[in-house]
């Protein structure tokens, strides 16, 4: 899962970036409000860690700026601020949870996989069940199969992630063409090969597809 990291102490931000990644997740980190937000525009991420105090746009106003676009990410506020009027700024604007510095690194990594659970799954349990005998397991980002990894390319595991992050959902061709490949020369016929090898290393009912809707992992079947 891509998380995006705003954070104008250099420090704090090459620390958690560096933690982060040592966790598995892919990140992109900013100091500059202005450029996280462009950022958002152009990229998906699972999840928005923001600093509310930052050059260019402020936290708030980032979010304020997504909600009003339809962005549903959930966001985690990282924040030395204590009065409740400022935390409950946050939370109507429809934040997931504030982190407090300073903080240790298990409190910051358990409340990333509490919002991600809850906000993507409904579950409080680290590994969910997507169908076929597979589980997804939510700490490690590994596909498991009767508790054995399914080994999957860099590409291959990069559109597995998108999709479980929008579970249930179909993802149209053309966004994971936007997002996943970054617009990069590749046709429709490359994005179909690439579903089907994650089929042939999995079930072929662990995707599903509909023409004009896209793909998606389908719980509910």
């Amino acid at each position: 899962m891509r998380i995006l990291l705003l954070e104008d102490d250099i420090d704090y931000k090459e620390t958690v970036h560096e933690y982060l990644e040592s966790l598995g997740y892919k990140v992109d980190s900013f100091e500059n409000g202005d450029e996280a937000l462009s950022a958002i525009h152009f990229k998906s991420y699972q999840l928005l860690l923001l600093d509310i105090r930052v050059p260019g746009t402020n936290g708030y106003d980032i979010v304020k700026t997504i909600k009003a676009a339809g962005d549903e990410t959930p966001v985690i506020f990282i924040t030395s601020l204590t009065d409740i009027d400022n935390l409950s700024i946050g939370y109507e604007l429809g934040c997931n949870d504030y982190i407090r510095k300073p903080f240790a690194s298990q409190e910051l990594k358990y409340r990333i996989e509490q919002v991600l659970k809850l906000y993507y799954f409904h579950s409080n349990k680290d590994k969910v069940d997507v169908g076929s005998g597979y589980t997804y397991d939510l700490k490690t980002g590994a596909l498991l199969y009767e508790q054995n990894p399914v080994i999957l390319t860099p590409k291959e595991q990069k559109v597995w992630d998108y999709l479980i992050a929008r579970i249930d959902q179909y993802v149209p061709t053309k966004q994971l063409w936007e997002d996943v490949w970054e617009c990069k020369m590749v046709t429709e016929a490359d994005i179909r090969m690439c579903i089907k090898k994650i089929r042939d290393k999995t079930s072929r009912e662990l995707i599903v597809s509909q023409k004009g809707k896209g793909y998606k992992i389908d719980r509910k079947r």
